[in-house]
């Protein structure tokens, strides 16, 4: 695929010289000259504008994408009379069956609703739901439900993408239409209301006008006050050391007399703001890890501005990655860098780290990989938003804007989980008029970033769409980059639940890199909560393996079947790894050294950015 067309620039009108003659009057003072006309706007940026204006519409997605794949699911399924005989039968079915429920139920019958052949739903679980007219209704939902889920299926011809695409908008109308997002439908919110005498509403009703006032406010949601960096979060106590026009790099202070004597410097994702690995004293990874005698350096990356559209991948490795690794190097002289990498930072440390090893340059000492993707050629539940057609409106937008907002991205996720992340916040809070506890994971989320436009544009084609770099193909200063050249220990982590980054994806490295010292670990719990686990977490359990010199590479399924869970956090698992490795202990190093004076306090400026 070609590289996205770059913004065209300006050309601006030279100044005058100075000391040049004023331009002559004109000839005839009584003649307007008529302005300049602008350029007529090319082909390219009518549809531009027009992506741009149709994605706010649709709240940025495709409706080429999912009109497409409803289509081929409509053709097919033309073409297919048996399989569109079965499913009029089963609709005739689940109709007689819904009559002959409903006429159980009038009669007084208390009868639990189900569906024909439905699983049982926890929505439904309530004694109120077994009253007539509820349990009808419940019962209508759950056997049309379970009839929807069944329209993608077993349709001859039907591209398996396509399939995905239309179970998607099946699964966001079903989520959106279920009885109880409404009162009228709701006996568990009638009983509610009637037992407030309606005050809950009126505190929903507050509730909702404080939420859209914080946001045409551009504030944070109510409660994230207390958790603002450097006052709630971000505490662990350090300096910046080193700034430029990407990146702040921390220097956090030691917590031990003395120190390995080979640093940590972690990359996290620009995608979120860093001090998610510094929230609250008890699931600081930072704190952890000084703890442990760890000096320990983390880039702050800034919160990008539509003046910073042009950024681009090369950027974020050559001012963020490399910029960093020469800070840490001169601060700490004469010493191997243990690199870290979570999420989008660990594939883009993994980029950096194989261009290092393609020149020769052997200042890491090993590579973390939290959560991290380098082969995208499974990339989960995200892979619904990543088409030709989809990418070609978000870039537009961003081509617009020269950022992608947080919001937007935001929305994205909240689509893979409506239920969780859109309808139960709803009701808890403007039904039900209670608001949930604020707490640190909360809050750091909702403090959302901002993607550059060439940058993320360059990410989500070349990696996403292209799998560049799992194949060999992602350019790094012209030429491309190979993780076969990766040789150093390496320790990469996986979460169970992960809806960004899944498990089987991250595993994948595996295959891919030239490490004999190769350690995987598998942890329960999402892409932030598996990681933000903290030291001691007794509903957490993982799996670890270490696959050494001349031991085959296994298969996921294989892997994940011969390797048995052990209970508690992963952090001291992996902490214990990383002091075998990190050399003697010696006094601490000062802040800052030579060009890299202490700039002012942790958490520094570019994280409080909104």
């Amino acid at each position: 695929m070609a590289e996205p067309t770059p913004p065209r620039a300006m050309t601006p009108t030279p100044p005058a010289a100075p000391g040049a003659a004023a331009p002559a009057a004109p000839a005839a003072p009584h003649l307007e000259v008529p302005p300049a006309r602008p350029a007529a706007p090319t082909a390219e940026d009518i549809d531009l504008a027009f992506r741009a204006a149709l994605g706010k519409l649709t709240g940025g997605l495709s409706p080429v994408a999912f009109g497409t794949a409803w289509a081929d699911w409509a053709f097919n399924l033309a073409a297919s009379p048996a399989r569109l005989f079965e499913l009029q039968k089963e609709a005739l079915e689940r109709a007689a069956d819904n009559v002959h429920f409903a006429a159980r139920a009038a009669s007084g019958e208390p009868l639990a609703p189900g569906g024909n052949g439905a699983a049982p739903d926890p929505r439904f679980a309530a004694p109120a739901w077994q009253q007539y007219p509820f349990n009808v209704i419940a019962h209508g939902f759950q056997n049309a439900a379970a009839f929807a889920k069944q329209l993608p299926q077993h349709v001859a011809g039907l591209e398996p993408y396509h399939a995905e695409l239309v179970e998607f908008t099946v699964r966001q109308w079903l989520d959106a239409l279920s009885p109880t997002n409404f009162l009228p439908t709701n006996p568990e919110l009638q009983e509610l209301t009637r037992a407030e005498g309606g005050e809950n509403l009126m505190r929903g009703a507050q509730h909702l006008i404080e939420d859209l006032s914080r946001i045409v406010q551009k504030r944070g949601p109510a409660g994230t006050e207390p958790f603002e960096p450097g006052k709630g979060t971000a505490l662990s106590p350090g300096k910046v050391v080193f700034r430029n026009a990407l990146i702040e790099l921390i220097q956090y202070a030691p917590a031990t007399p003395d120190v390995y004597a080979e640093p940590l410097l972690i990359v996290p994702a620009w995608i979120m703001k860093y001090y998610i690995l510094d929230l609250s004293p008890k699931n600081s990874m930072v704190k952890y890890l000084v703890e442990r005698g760890h000096t320990v350096f983390m880039i702050s990356w800034k919160n990008p501005e539509p003046k910073d559209r042009d950024f681009t991948m090369g950027d974020y490795l050559n001012l963020g990655l490399r910029a960093a690794l020469d800070a840490v190097a001169a601060i700490v002289p004469g010493q191997k860098i243990h690199a870290t990498g979570y999420c989008i930072g660990g594939t883009l440390l993994s980029i950096g780290a194989a261009a290092l090893a393609r020149e020769g340059d052997a200042r890491l000492a090993s590579l973390t990989l939290l959560a991290a993707q380098t082969d995208f050629s499974e990339p989960g539940e995200l892979a619904l938003f990543i088409n030709p057609s989809q990418l070609a409106m978000l870039e537009a937008q961003m081509a617009q804007e020269g950022v992608l907002d947080s919001r937007q991205m935001g929305g994205a996720f909240q689509m893979l989980r409506p239920r969780e992340l859109i309808w139960q916040p709803v009701l808890q809070n403007y039904v039900k008029g209670a608001r949930e506890p604020m707490i640190d994971l909360m809050a750091w989320n909702a403090d959302g970033t901002r993607m550059p436009y060439r940058m993320h544009t360059e990410y989500l084609y070349r990696l996403y769409l292209d799998n560049e770099l799992s194949e060999g193909r992602f350019p790094v200063d012209g030429e491309p980059v190979s993780l076969a050249e990766l040789h150093l220990p390496m320790f990469v982590v996986g979460t169970e639940t992960d809806h960004v980054a899944p498990w089987k994806s991250v595993y994948k490295i595996d295959a891919l890199v030239g490490s004999e010292d190769f350690t995987f670990l598998l942890t329960s719990g999402g892409h932030n909560a598996g990681i933000v686990s903290g030291p001691v977490h007794p509903k957490r359990k993982y799996r670890l393996r270490r696959r050494g010199a001349g031991e085959r590479h296994l298969g996921a399924d294989e892997w994940l079947a011969t390797t048995a869970p052990q209970p508690g956090s992963w952090w001291p698992a992996w902490a214990g790894w990383l002091a075998k490795r990190s050399g003697a202990r010696v006094a601490p190093p000062a802040f800052g050294a030579e060009g890299y004076a202490p700039l002012g306090e942790a958490p520094g400026e570019y994280v409080l950015a909104k």
